[in-house]
């Protein structure tokens, strides 16, 4: 009955996550088209009618572009705190309210034989946060859209066997990048998206013994690449004294491709 997972897709133009057990099947934001996310579940070889619930991170349109439709169409109970509802509802169209639930920040829900743990993060949404999986004694952690990573998420996300970081930028691509100022600024900011360095340094301070994968999310595809991101989080890692390829394994994610079913 382990605990496993897909990264559906993972960058500025949309994010997804699977994670089941035999018995329980969720998914974590829906940053695709609808037919997109289908196609994604055929690549997995899993059913997304027997998607038991979406857990929604934050209202924007890279992590809930499919969610109206989806929820509608396979009929599945979308979870997120009541800030976050207030400000996606005009966006994801009707929804039942028999499939309307409240998840609040800093929580924990029972689904099936997952539980799930909600803790808020620093980006400039209406109540962003994210998720910690437990089952049968595994530890599965997403943490991305996050400007910073405080002592306090630092606290909830210790010691996990499996993370999928934010590693969102380099600073010096980002810097002579094209992009205006005005988003330059938002993106360095505390409540923009971790670089690749200072997400290293909260890996360093969060890595434990059962840690055994970390799988680098939320690339932005015009000021980092994967090769860069893995060197930058290596070096970093090094640095600190760890053993990457040893203590533990860094994996890529991809905007289009899922990853292979992980089990944790």
């Amino acid at each position: 009955m382990s605990l496993h997972f897909s990264v559906l897709a993972s960058g500025s133009t949309g994010n997804a996550l699977y994670v089941g057990t035999e018995k329980t099947k969720l998914l974590v934001d829906t940053g695709l088209s609808g037919k997109a996310m289908e196609s994604l579940f055929k690549d997995i070889n899993r059913d997304i009618k027997e998607v038991s619930g979406i857990l929604v991170t934050h209202e924007h349109s890279d992590h809930i572009k499919g969610l109206g439709v989806l929820a509608r169409r396979y009929q599945i109970p979308i979870y997120a705190n009541e800030k976050t509802w207030k400000a996606m509802n005009h966006l994801i169209g009707e929804i039942p309210t028999e499939q309307k639930f409240i998840f609040n920040m800093e929580t924990t829900i029972q689904f099936g034989d997952i539980e799930v743990e909600s803790f808020g993060v620093s980006h400039d949404a209406a109540e962003p946060m994210f998720y910690v999986f437990h089952h049968n004694e595994k530890k599965f952690v997403t943490i991305t859209d996050t400007g910073y990573v405080s002592d306090r998420m630092k606290g909830i996300i210790s010691n996990a066997d499996m993370y999928i970081f934010e590693s969102n930028h380099d600073v010096e691509m980002l810097r002579m990048g094209r992009y205006p100022w005005s988003i330059k600024r938002r993106i360095l900011s505390d409540v923009g998206h971790v670089s690749n360095e200072d997400a290293a340094l909260a890996m360093s301070d969060v890595i434990g013994d059962k840690t055994k994968r970390i799988y680098l999310a939320h690339l932005s595809q015009d000021n980092n690449m994967k090769e860069l991101a893995r060197m930058s989080v290596t070096q970093t890692l090094e640095g600190k004294g760890f053993e990457v390829g040893m203590q533990f394994e860094i994996h890529d994610t991809d905007p289009q491709k899922p990853t292979d079913i992980v089990y944790v």
